[in-house]
Protein backbone atom coordinates (compact mmCIF):
# COMPACT_ATOMS: atom_id res chain seq x y z
CA UNK A 1 0.00 0.00 0.00
CA UNK A 2 1.31 3.39 -0.95
CA UNK A 3 1.29 6.11 1.66
CA UNK A 4 1.37 8.84 -0.95
CA UNK A 5 -1.77 10.97 -0.93
CA UNK A 6 -3.35 10.96 -4.37
CA UNK A 7 -4.91 14.15 -5.60
CA UNK A 8 -7.98 14.00 -7.80
CA UNK A 9 -5.94 15.11 -10.81
CA UNK A 10 -3.74 12.03 -10.20
CA UNK A 11 -6.78 9.76 -9.99
CA UNK A 12 -8.44 11.25 -13.09
CA UNK A 13 -5.51 12.47 -15.23
CA UNK A 14 -7.53 12.40 -18.46
CA UNK A 15 -10.13 14.67 -16.81
CA UNK A 16 -7.88 17.22 -15.10
CA UNK A 17 -9.21 20.13 -17.16
CA UNK A 18 -12.81 19.02 -16.67
CA UNK A 19 -12.17 18.76 -12.90
CA UNK A 20 -11.02 22.39 -12.84
CA UNK A 21 -13.97 23.55 -14.94
CA UNK A 22 -16.56 21.72 -12.83
CA UNK A 23 -14.95 22.97 -9.63
CA UNK A 24 -15.36 26.52 -10.91
CA UNK A 25 -18.88 26.13 -12.26
CA UNK A 26 -20.63 23.81 -9.80
CA UNK A 27 -20.82 24.46 -6.07
CA UNK A 28 -22.00 20.86 -5.51
CA UNK A 29 -19.07 19.42 -7.46
CA UNK A 30 -16.61 21.73 -5.68
CA UNK A 31 -17.99 20.54 -2.32
CA UNK A 32 -17.54 16.90 -3.36
CA UNK A 33 -13.93 17.62 -4.33
CA UNK A 34 -13.24 19.51 -1.11
CA UNK A 35 -14.76 16.69 0.96
CA UNK A 36 -12.76 14.09 -0.95
CA UNK A 37 -9.55 16.09 -0.49
CA UNK A 38 -10.13 16.34 3.27
CA UNK A 39 -11.01 12.64 3.68
CA UNK A 40 -7.99 11.71 1.56
CA UNK A 41 -5.72 13.78 3.83
CA UNK A 42 -7.24 12.15 6.93
CA UNK A 43 -6.64 8.67 5.49
CA UNK A 44 -3.07 9.62 4.61
CA UNK A 45 -2.43 10.86 8.17
CA UNK A 46 -3.85 7.60 9.57
CA UNK A 47 -1.78 5.45 7.21
CA UNK A 48 1.44 7.25 8.12
CA UNK A 49 0.62 7.17 11.86
CA UNK A 50 0.73 10.95 12.02
CA UNK A 51 -2.80 10.67 13.35
CA UNK A 52 -3.21 7.04 14.47
CA UNK A 53 -6.65 5.46 14.32
CA UNK A 54 -8.06 1.99 14.64
CA UNK A 55 -8.45 -0.30 11.65
CA UNK A 56 -12.23 0.09 11.71
CA UNK A 57 -11.97 3.89 11.52
CA UNK A 58 -9.49 3.66 8.65
CA UNK A 59 -11.78 1.27 6.81
CA UNK A 60 -14.76 3.62 7.22
CA UNK A 61 -12.72 6.56 5.96
CA UNK A 62 -11.43 4.60 2.96
CA UNK A 63 -15.00 3.64 2.06
CA UNK A 64 -16.08 7.26 2.41
CA UNK A 65 -13.22 8.34 0.12
CA UNK A 66 -14.20 5.67 -2.42
CA UNK A 67 -17.84 6.80 -2.39
CA UNK A 68 -16.82 10.43 -2.90
CA UNK A 69 -14.52 9.47 -5.79
CA UNK A 70 -17.32 7.39 -7.33
CA UNK A 71 -19.63 10.41 -7.18
CA UNK A 72 -16.93 12.65 -8.64
CA UNK A 73 -16.34 10.12 -11.42
CA UNK A 74 -20.07 10.07 -12.19
CA UNK A 75 -20.07 13.89 -12.34
CA UNK A 76 -17.11 13.86 -14.72
CA UNK A 77 -18.81 11.29 -16.95
CA UNK A 78 -22.04 13.27 -16.99
CA UNK A 79 -20.18 16.47 -17.89
CA UNK A 80 -18.28 14.60 -20.58
CA UNK A 81 -21.46 13.26 -22.18
CA UNK A 82 -22.96 16.77 -22.16
CA UNK A 83 -20.01 18.24 -24.05
CA UNK A 84 -19.32 15.45 -26.53
CA UNK A 85 -21.11 15.54 -29.88
CA UNK A 86 -23.68 12.84 -30.49
CA UNK A 87 -22.27 9.95 -32.50
CA UNK A 88 -24.12 8.44 -35.41
CA UNK A 89 -26.15 11.52 -36.20
CA UNK A 90 -25.75 13.26 -39.49
CA UNK A 91 -26.99 16.58 -40.76
CA UNK A 92 -27.10 15.29 -44.36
Amino acid sequence: MSHTPHELADDFPESAERLRALNASSAHFAKLCDDCHEVNRQVHRMETSAEPAGEAVEAVMRRKRMMLKDEICAGLKAASSETEPAHGKSDD
